[in-house]
């Protein structure tokens, strides 16, 4: 495989590696790899293809010269609703209109000799990503009533005009379409070495780039430390930097054990969104750590089951409440010139996300020499509580359970092709609406739903 011919299939994955919208545990993709999507992510014990930079560095010694690439169609069906508000112009219900995006996988390997092997994985998080089309609710009514109590600006929205035909807000009170897009992309080049010859090590350096952009969020502009870098600033970037290490060892003729941590990987700040997010534009990916065990049950059945957390709560602005105590509060320091550290400040509101802790269950048989089958069970948490839904109307991450079906056919000695299918069932958190906290209690409950399918397919050859 010619070096040059490696760095173009990279660049070409980079590039279109953009629109990405996983949002399954929480806004990490159930598995990494077409294999481990068949078996719904359980890869920390497993070695099988070129994406141990995202499942377990300590794999890739065991994997060979290996190439992969691959894509996976994702479609993520979002809704959001607001009922049982007093004044009837505050319910509405609404649906994304982005529903599918492809998203690229790309993996090599190179064994150095024997003992040693230096690789890199291509791969993507993101969900964050809805797009709601703007007028569910009509002109004036509760968004713009001047004299809501607990607003720095006296209401949340005075509106676009005076027309009531053309002035409609979305469904959280803001101007046009409603929605968020996070995009991450991550490269991890990997090193892997053979302690012995049953146990090895691995290090993954992450290198991280991702874009932002938020739209309609008009009516928290009072709320924000500042209002001009809340919404509507079109994409921003950051890149940022991280590392994740693994283990794996086989502790008998049919059981291995595994085990990777990545810490938390630090961004630069979204300077446009800087009164958005908390630490001025802060947001970081949330450290992580996996550990697993595969049992070769039967001699052509293996069973994987992998245990994920992912520390989301350690990320101010995604783990922050939603919530604070000058909500509802018309007295000062709470009114005036914008709530203190409410939107953007060193501790600012987050989307209140929760630690995600996922149980992975996948089985693997090679029915014959040219075709294996799989398929997979997760359950998760959910991260998002009652108490945070209406900021989650944009990020409604609420996916709990996922189930897989997968298969490897070998096309030739050192050629195969992977498919992998998901369903992931509807989920929905119900809970009061922030919005009662400012029309004394008038403002009814709101509920964000979500269920997901992806179809992908990728090609692997060794040499």
């Amino acid at each position: 495989m010619k070096t040059n011919k490696v760095i173009t299939s990279l660049l070409v994955v980079g590039i279109f590696s953009s629109p990405l919208a996983h949002a399954t545990n929480g806004y990490f993709s159930h598995g990494y790899g077409m294999k481990a999507k068949g078996m719904a992510g359980a890869a920390t014990a497993t070695a099988s293809d070129t994406f141990g930079g995202a499942n377990n560095p300590a794999s890739m010694v065991w994997v060979g010269d290996r190439l992969d690439v691959g894509v996976d169609w994702f479609k993520p069906i979002r809704s959001s609703e607001r009922t049982g508000a007093g004044d009837p112009t505050l319910n509405g219900s609404v649906s994304s209109d982005s529903n599918g995006f492809a998203i690229p996988e790309f993996g090599y390997n190179k064994m150095l000799n024997q003992n040693m092997s230096l690789g890199i994985t291509v791969y993507g998080n993101g969900g964050m990503n809805t797009d709601y089309a703007g007028g569910q609710l009509p002109y004036g009514g509760t968004c713009a009533n001047p004299s809501l109590p607990g607003t720095p600006t006296g209401g949340f929205n005075p509106g676009t005009g005076t027309d009531p035909a053309t002035s409609t807000y979305n469904l959280l009170c803001g101007n046009g379409r409603l929605g968020v897009d996070l995009m991450q992309l991550m490269i991890a080049p990997t090193v892997a070495y053979k302690v012995n010859e049953t146990n090895s090590i691995g290090i993954s350096p992450l290198l991280g780039y991702q874009k932002f952009k938020a739209d309609g969020l008009e009516a928290f502009s009072g709320f924000s430390t500042d209002a001009s870098s809340l919404t509507g600033k079109g994409y921003d970037s950051a890149t940022g930097l991280g590392v994740r290490v693994g283990w794996q060892g086989k502790v008998s003729d049919t059981v291995t054990l595994g085990a990777a941590y990545s810490s938390k990987m630090k961004y630069g700040k979204f300077d446009k969104y800087k009164g958005l997010f908390a630490e001025e534009g802060g947001f970081d990916t949330p450290a992580n750590w996996n550990v697993g065990i595969a049992i070769k049950a039967m001699p052509k059945m293996t069973v994987a089951i992998d245990y994920q957390k992912i520390d989301y709560s350690g990320v101010n602005s995604v783990g922050n409440p939603s919530t604070t105590a000058c909500d509802g509060v018309a007295a000062a320091p709470c009114v005036g010139g914008g709530v203190p550290g409410s939107l953007g400040g060193t501790d600012g509101r987050g989307f209140g996300w929760g630690d995600v802790r996922i149980v992975k269950l996948g089985v693997e048989h090679e029915y014959s020499d040219v075709l294996t089958l799989r398929a997979g069970y997760s359950k998760n948490n959910n991260p998002i509580s009652s108490s945070d839904v209406t900021f989650n109307i944009i990020a409604p991450g609420v996916i709990t359970t996922h189930y897989t079906l997968g298969f490897t056919y070998a096309t030739a000695k050192d050629a195969e092709i992977t498919m992998a299918y998901m369903h992931a069932k509807e989920d929905s958190v119900t809970g009061s609406s922030l919005f009662n906290s400012w029309t004394g209690g008038t403002s009814g409950t709101e509920t964000i739903k979500m269920f997901q399918d992806s179809l992908g397919i990728a090609y692997g050859i060794k040499w």
